[in-house]
C-alpha cells in the first residue's frame, strides 16, 4: 500500500488551523506514526497563541490617520515616496502581525506559515527573545567567555561562518548565545547582548531556503518589544529589543554594517 507523503505545509495548515477537513485523517495518521512532526505541529501551536496573546490586540486599534495617509500615491508625480512606503509597510506588518497569529496567505488563498518568509523570521525571533531574555541564571547556553568556542560551534551547527556584531561602542556588551531549532530549514542561532542598566537585545540569524537577496529593512512594534530584520542571500537577521524604534534602528545599523564586512 502506498502512503500519501505529507508536506511541510500540511503540517503547517494544520497547526494555523486551516488545514482541509479531507486532510485530516491522513495527517492524524501520519502523526501518530512520526511523534517528531507531532511535537513539532503541538510547537507551532503555542507559538501562535502566545502571538495571538501579543498581537490580537492590535485589530481593535484605529490606525494613525497619517499611516493611512502615506498609503496614497503622491500627488504631484503619481510615484510612491519613500518615506510613505515605509510607513505603508509598517501598517502592513503590524496588522499582518495581528491577524491569525501571523498567517501568510499563498496565492491560492490557503494561510500557510513559511519558516523562508520575512514575517516567520520575526515572529520566531520575538518569541525565542521573550522567553531567554527574562531568565536571570541561564540567559544563554555558552557565555561569552567563552565566545571562540560559540562562535565554531553555531557555524558548524548552521553550515555557515558566523561572527557576533561587537555592539560595545553602542553601550551592549556580548554576554553569550545558544542553539535552537529551527521551523524545518535547520538550527538556528541567537546571540544576547546586555547593557550596563540590565537591558537585553538579541540577534537571532536563521539559514533561509530561498537564498534571497532582499537586503532592506524592515520594523516590527507591538507595545514594547521593537524588531529589525532583514534576508541577506542565505541568511536571515532579526534585531529584537525593548527600545524605541529610532534607537534600536541604529544599532541594526551598526549590526548590518559589520555583518557586510569581508570576513
Amino acid at each position: 500500500m502506498t502512503t500519501q507523503a505529507i508536506s511541510e505545509a500540511q503540517l503547517h495548515a494544520l497547526a494555523d488551523g486551516v488545514l482541509p477537513e479531507e486532510q485530516r485523517a491522513a495527517i492524524d495518521d501520519h502523526l501518530r506514526a512520526h511523534p517528531d512532526d507531532a511535537a513539532r505541529v503541538g510547537a507551532w501551536r503555542e507559538q501562535n497563541r502566545q502571538l495571538r496573546a501579543l498581537f490580537d490586540p492590535v485589530l481593535d486599534e484605529a490606525v494613525p490617520p497619517t499611516l493611512l495617509q502615506a498609503t496614497s500615491p503622491a500627488a504631484a508625480n503619481g510615484t510612491w515616496q519613500r518615506p510613505a512606503m515605509q510607513a505603508a509597510a509598517a501598517v502592513v506588518l503590524v496588522l499582518a502581525g495581528g491577524m491569525g497569529g501571523w498567517l501568510l496567505r499563498g496565492d491560492a488563498g490557503d494561510s500557510i506559515t513559511t519558516s523562508a518568509s520575512p514575517l516567520a523570521l520575526a515572529r520566531s525571533a520575538a518569541i525565542a527573545h521573550a522567553v531567554y531574555t527574562p531568565e536571570v541564571r541561564h540567559p544563554v547556553e555558552v557565555g561569552a567567555e567563552q565566545e571562540a568556542h560559540l562562535v565554531q560551534w553555531l557555524s558548524k551547527r548552521l553550515g555557515t561562518k558566523l561572527q557576533p556584531p561587537a555592539l560595545s561602542p553602542l553601550g551592549y556588551r556580548l554576554i553569550g548565545g545558544r542553539l535552537l531549532p529551527g521551523d524545518g530549514d535547520g538550527p538556528v542561532a541567537q546571540f544576547m547582548y546586555e547593557d550596563g542598566g540590565g537591558k537585553r537585545l538579541t540577534l537571532y540569524v536563521a539559514k533561509e531556503r530561498a537564498g534571497r537577496q532582499e537586503t532592506a529593512f524592515r520594523y516590527t512594534q507591538e507595545k514594547e518589544l521593537s524588531v529589525f530584520y532583514w534576508i541577506d542571500g542565505q541568511l536571515g537577521y532579526a534585531l529584537s529589543a525593548n527600545l524605541p524604534k529610532q534607537e534600536l534602528g541604529k544599532i541594526a545599523g551598526a549590526v548590518y554594517a559589520q555583518l557586510e564586512q569581508p570576513r
